[in-house]
C-alpha cells in the first residue's frame, strides 16, 4: 500500500474586497487560508485546507509543519480511521480544539482527497453516494450593510441561482433586526427560505425573546443564537422560542455534537468540515444526526462539503459562502435553480492556484 512520504503546509492571507461584519466577530478584512498536500509513495497527492477570520493560522501552519509529518513518517495513506485517532491522541493533551483540531481536519481532508483520486471516484461516490445535487443557500456576512444594500446583495444571489437566502441578525436593538427580517420576508415572499444567524449574540433569554419576536416570518432556521458552550441553553432555546435552530459550527468533535443532538439542543446540525476534524468525523455528525431523524446543515468550505452532503440522504441545504476563495480554484462550485452540483472530477475536485497563492502568503 501507498505511505505518506511528505506533508507539506501552506499559510496565505486572503484579503476580502469588502469589509464583514457579523455580531461578535466584529470587522474582518482578511481570511487565513491554511492548507496541506500529503503525497504518497506512488506519487499522488491530496489537498486539504482549513480557514480562520483571522487570527491563529500562524498556529495551525506550526502542527502541520512540525507535529504532523513527525506523527505520520511512514504510515500508510488509506487507512484513514487510523490515522486519525492516532492524530487525535497523540495531539490530545494540547489539543482537543482550537488550532490542533483546524490542523487536524484540513489533514483528513487531504487523505480522502487523494484516497478518493486513487480509486479515481469523485469524493461523494467514495464515501457512498446519495444525490450529486444538493440544495443550497447563499450566506451573506451583511449584518451592518443598509436595508438597500442588503436586498440589492440578495437580488444579485437571486441572479446566480440562489432559490434560499440567510441573513444576519445580532444587531444592538431587537426591532431592528425584526424589521430588516420583515423587510427581507416582503421583498422575497411567501414561502421562500430564510434563514437568520445570530453568531452566538444573544443569552439565552434574550435569544428566545428574539426567537418568539422572529416567528411571524416563517424562517427556515435561527442560527447560533447563544454561545456554542451552552447546550442545556440551547434546548430551552429550541423549547421555548418557536423556531427551529441551526448551530455546531463552532463545535469541534463528534463528542460535542453528541451533547447537543442526544440532548435536543438543535434542529439542523451544522458542521464544519475545516475544523470539526475533516471529513471522518463530519460523516459519523451526519450519520448521528439521521439516527435522531434530524436533517444535516452545513458550514464553510462549500467546494468540499457539497460532497460530503450529496452523500447524506439527511442532508438539507448547503452553505455557499467562499470567503473569497474562489478568485484561487480553476472550477468553483456550480449553483443552479437553488442546487450546488457535486462535482464529476477525482476526489474534491479543488484545483488551487499555487502561483496566485504564492503571491499572498503569510
Amino acid at each position: 500500500m501507498p505511505r505518506i512520504t511528505s506533508i507539506e503546509p501552506g499559510f496565505y492571507r486572503i484579503p476580502l474586497p469588502t469589509v464583514l461584519t457579523d455580531s461578535m466577530h466584529g470587522e474582518m478584512r482578511a481570511f487565513e487560508l491554511n492548507t496541506v498536500r500529503i503525497r504518497d509513495s506512488d506519487g499522488a497527492e491530496g489537498v486539504g485546507y482549513t480557514f480562520t477570520v483571522g487570527r491563529n493560522g500562524a498556529a495551525i501552519d506550526t502542527i502541520l509543519a512540525r507535529e504532523l509529518p513527525e506523527i505520520m513518517d511512514g504510515e500508510e495513506a488509506d487507512e484513514i480511521e487510523r490515522l486519525w485517532h492516532k492524530a487525535w491522541w497523540a495531539l490530545h493533551y494540547g489539543g482537543r480544539g482550537g488550532p490542533t483540531v483546524l490542523a487536524l481536519s484540513a489533514f483528513d481532508m487531504a487523505l480522502w482527497d487523494l484516497k478518493a483520486k486513487r480509486a479515481n471516484l469523485p469524493l461523494w461516490k467514495a464515501l457512498g453516494g446519495f444525490d450529486a445535487k444538493v440544495p443550497c443557500y447563499a450566506g451573506g456576512i451583511d449584518l451592518d450593510l443598509p436595508l438597500d444594500k442588503l436586498l440589492r446583495q440578495t437580488d444579485d444571489n437571486l441572479g446566480k441561482g440562489f432559490r434560499a437566502i440567510k441573513m444576519k441578525v445580532g444587531r444592538a436593538n431587537l426591532f431592528e433586526d425584526v424589521e430588516r427580517v420583515k423587510a427581507m420576508r416582503e421583498h422575497l415572499g411567501a414561502g421562500f427560505p430564510l434563514m437568520v444567524d445570530a453568531n452566538m449574540k444573544w443569552s439565552v433569554d434574550g435569544a428566545i425573546r428574539a426567537a418568539r419576536a422572529l416567528r411571524p416570518f416563517d424562517l427556515t432556521w435561527l442560527e447560533e443564537p447563544t454561545i456554542p458552550d451552552d447546550p442545556a441553553g440551547h434546548a430551552r432555546i429550541v423549547r421555548e422560542g418557536g423556531l427551529p435552530i441551526a448551530a455546531g459550527e463552532n463545535l469541534r468533535t463528534l463528542w460535542e455534537f453528541k451533547l447537543y443532538v442526544a440532548g435536543g439542543a438543535v434542529t439542523y446540525p451544522e458542521p464544519d468540515v475545516t475544523n470539526c476534524g475533516g471529513v471522518t468525523p463530519f460523516m459519523k455528525i451526519a450519520h448521528l444526526a439521521e439516527a435522531f431523524n434530524l436533517p444535516v446543515t452545513s458550514h464553510g468550505a462549500h467546494d468540499v462539503t457539497v460532497h460530503l452532503l450529496a452523500a447524506c440522504p439527511n442532508r438539507s441545504y448547503l452553505e455557499a459562502h467562499g470567503f473569497g476563495l474562489e478568485r484561487y480554484i480553476a472550477e468553483p462550485l456550480k449553483i443552479e435553480d437553488g442546487f450546488a452540483l457535486a462535482p464529476d472530477r477525482a476526489g474534491h475536485g479543488i484545483d488551487f492556484d499555487w502561483e496566485g497563492l504564492e503571491r499572498i502568503r503569510a
